[in-house]
């Protein structure tokens, strides 16, 4: 292989897929919804955690002399991974580790800590996921506590109620990531670390693999209803170079339904094209043979 590209489509039924600070789903200033790279690689590197793979940007804490937990530091995360990082730790040696880590193989790192200055571009770079459902509405669902305010408890005030809170959500949207594969990023590595083979089919092969599981995998009580529902992947065997793909779907809100025709013409001849759907919930109208996502 030495380029891919492709497409992942996540569904959000009643539920918010990718929050700003404020609660609500993340939109940019126009108001179009959208939802950050950060917020697919983290139910991805959730899931490769989970199966016991070496994942090195994924919060952990520590405990403190107090009894209190802390999020650990980057140096803290890797040594709870490798051993200890000291000043001469050859960087030859960090870097090897560093690649030993599926998430960092897949998305790269920046990795600053004293004595060490290492910066991998990722092979894997996903972009931003646009919502292209045109009827979105964002819903606030009020929540009553079965608990009162305990600061008024604290000072006196009369409660004689308990709290509120509030959830926000859309009653649906579809999310379209575009992203590509560019192996060639790693080449100057093979020259550094012994039997390094850089990015390889295999290592693609399981970033396809979590692409298209790993979100309906992560349920937690806000991401409950955001599903995996598109997958396409397109690779080469020669220099390639391909847009973002996800711009070129065209999708029909009232029939559900994705059309590729557009990115057809892109890809031409002479690539591995696979595409999944949820042939239950997704219309996909397409001249490639479309395969169940589950």
């Amino acid at each position: 292989m030495k380029r891919a590209y492709g497409v992942i489509g996540v569904r959000a039924i009643m539920s918010n897929w990718n929050a700003d600070f404020t609660g609500r789903p993340k939109s940019t200033s126009e108001g179009e919804i959208f939802g950050s790279d950060k917020a697919l690689k983290y139910p991805m590197k959730r899931m490769w955690a989970d199966e016991g793979k070496k994942v090195m940007y994924l919060k952990s804490y520590i405990e403190e002399k107090d009894g209190s937990k802390r999020p650990k530091t980057l140096k803290e995360r890797y040594e709870e991974l490798f051993g200890e990082l000291g000043k001469k730790t050859p960087a030859k040696e960090v870097l090897k580790n560093l690649f030993d880590c599926i998430d960092i193989k897949n998305f790269g790192a920046t990795f600053a800590e004293e004595g060490q200055n290492i910066s991998i571009t990722g092979a894997v770079q996903i972009g931003q996921g646009f919502n292209k459902f045109t009827n979105t509405n964002v819903e606030i669902q009020d929540i009553l506590s079965p608990f009162s305010d305990g600061k008024k408890v604290k000072s006196g005030e009369d409660v004689n109620q308990s709290t509120l809170g509030t959830k926000i959500m859309v009653d649906e949207a579809h999310y379209f990531y575009g992203f590509s594969v560019n192996p060639r990023n790693y080449d100057e590595y093979k020259d550094i670390l012994d039997d390094f083979a850089g990015y390889t089919d295999e290592d693609f092969a399981e970033f396809k693999r979590v692409a298209k599981q790993a979100v309906t995998r992560f349920a937690t009580n806000s991401k409950y209803g955001c599903d995996n529902e598109f997958a396409l992947f397109v690779e080469y065997e020669s220099e390639k170079y391909l847009p973002d793909l996800s711009e070129y779907i065209k999708f029909d809100s009232k029939n559900r339904e994705v059309e590729l025709s557009i990115i057809e013409e892109l890809v031409g001849d002479g690539a591995k094209v696979e595409v999944f759907a949820d042939p239950y919930k997704l219309k996909v109208k397409t001249k490639w043979e479309v395969k169940s996502i589950f």
